[in-house]
């Protein structure tokens, strides 16, 4: 099958999660002014096809090894400090090491905003951090990458192949998420080697999916063509990133 060939449907719409970001009074400082309201989206200060191309473009270079001099100093500290974050790009990516979005896309302080986590599942705290940068941040691209040889993905396919369910209770509700597509990815193939790279794929789809269905923010958002979702795949081996390939 190949990669990103159609949107997954095993996912069940669950309850819409709207998170009151009144109790995040750490980040609740950090709300740019263009926002109004917790209902009102900031205001895009780039499309989406925009943010897609800066993070190709990133990418390449990081492929390349020709990088950008990034700014460090006191003086670029300051002024995200004094006037805010302005990502152009949310990220959902796998906690791996390997995988770190900034440098796989040649960024710097205050360029993306990232939601990690083993896996790249959308559980509620991701949801809601998305939700944020979408919403108050006004990124109009959201990215949900995975990666090669994902040990999440990994597990998931083990355990399930030899019926063990012997994890702790926070490593299950990473495994139990990625589930279903190691579900959908097995009618497809029983070759081990084909399941896991399946199932890293399906697992790209599904959280999408979950990201479509479960938050009415994004949801309207989307709509509105205010915001993109796509997804992407890291090659831990050439560095490359693929990105979805339809983007209507």
């Amino acid at each position: 099958m190949k990669f990103f060939n159609k949107r997954l449907t095993m996912i069940t719409a669950s309850a819409a999660i709207t998170l009151s970001l009144l109790s995040f009074s750490a980040m609740a400082k950090t709300v740019d002014t263009r926002a109004t309201s917790t209902q009102t989206a900031a205001a895009p200060t780039i499309t989406w096809e925009k943010s897609l191309s800066l993070l190709e473009s990133g990418n390449k270079r990081f492929v390349t090894g020709k990088l950008t001099k990034k700014d460090f100093s006191k003086a670029k500290l300051n002024d995200l400090t004094v006037n805010g974050q302005k990502p152009f790009a949310t990220i959902i990516s796998c906690a791996d090491s390997r995988v770190p979005p900034e440098h796989l896309f040649d960024q710097g302080l205050g360029d993306v905003f990232i939601a990690r986590n083993a896996g790249n599942v959308i559980d509620d705290v991701t949801l809601g951090t998305v939700e944020y940068g979408a919403e108050h941040l006004g990124t109009p691209l959201i990215v949900v990458m995975g990666h090669t040889k994902c040990g999440a993905c990994k597990a998931t396919v083990d355990s399930n192949l030899a019926h063990s369910h012997e994890a702790s209770v926070g490593i299950e509700s990473i495994l139990s998420k990625i589930k279903p597509s190691f579900e959908e990815a097995y009618t497809h193939t029983q070759n081990t080697n084909a399941l896991y790279t399946l199932t890293e794929d399906l697992n790209i789809e599904n959280s999408i999916q979950e990201l479509e269905e479960r938050s009415p923010i994004l949801k309207e958002l989307v709509e509105q063509k205010k915001v993109k979702i796509v997804g992407a795949k890291y090659d831990i081996s050439t560095g490359k990133v693929t990105f979805e390939k339809s983007h209507d």
